[in-house]
């Protein structure tokens, strides 16, 4: 795997996550039908698509542009609380990156994390309620820690999938303390948290495209 990543590497890790968001649509929406709204995988697979149609209209030139495109997009079209948070997060990293060409590990790190901050400041949501913070958390401080110790990006990607995947399985005993999961109280617990899933699927494309 190279050092760097350019905006072909990003704008397919954009497109994966799409891919495997459609892919597992009908799963996300059966995990958020026992906790939330039932409409997490309906909404993030209308609010992908509607970015792979702008990706494909306006064809970014740098990174910040794309996740700039991005944020914006699932913002304005998706649903629920998942637009604003899976918006602010790629605006984050767009802001994060500047107008860099290339980004190394410690740059996907730093944008990661600014991500990861952005769905904090937005869903005023801490470590153990019970949301997507419970896999991006891990994934990041992974990510990060794998960087710092000079793994190669593909081995600081794969520790930060693990992370998430390992996050996510501890969503399930969790009892919700925000989101339309927390009004049903200890009847959240037994079942995975939506958000943290998708989010898992965020960081399975980013392992499996920015290679």
């Amino acid at each position: 795997m190279a050092d760097t990543v350019d905006i072909a590497a990003l704008d397919a890790w954009i497109r994966e996550f799409a891919r495997l968001i459609a892919e597992h649509k009908e799963m996300l929406t059966e995990l958020d039908s026992a906790i939330g709204d039932a409409d997490h995988g309906i909404n993030m697979d209308r609010g992908m698509s509607a970015v792979v149609s702008t990706l494909e209209s306006e064809r970014p030139g740098r990174p910040n542009q794309l996740f700039q495109r991005t944020g914006m997009t699932l913002v304005s079209t998706v649903g629920g609380a998942s637009g604003p948070l899976y918006g602010t997060a790629f605006l984050r990293m767009s802001t994060t990156v500047g107008d860099a060409e290339q980004l190394d590990g410690n740059d996907l790190a730093k944008m990661l994390r600014a991500a990861h901050d952005g769905v904090v400041q937005r869903g005023k949501a801490s470590p153990g309620d019970k949301t997507m913070l419970d896999a991006l958390g891990p994934a990041v401080e992974a990510l990060e820690s794998a960087v710092a110790d000079g793994q190669p990006l593909a081995e600081a990607l794969d520790a930060a999938v693990r992370a998430a995947e390992e996050g996510r399985a501890k969503t399930i005993p969790m009892v919700a303390r925000k989101g339309r999961a927390s009004y049903l109280g200890e009847r959240s617990a037994g079942h995975q948290d939506p958000g943290a899933t998708s989010v898992t699927l965020l960081l399975a494309a980013a392992a499996r495209s920015l290679a």
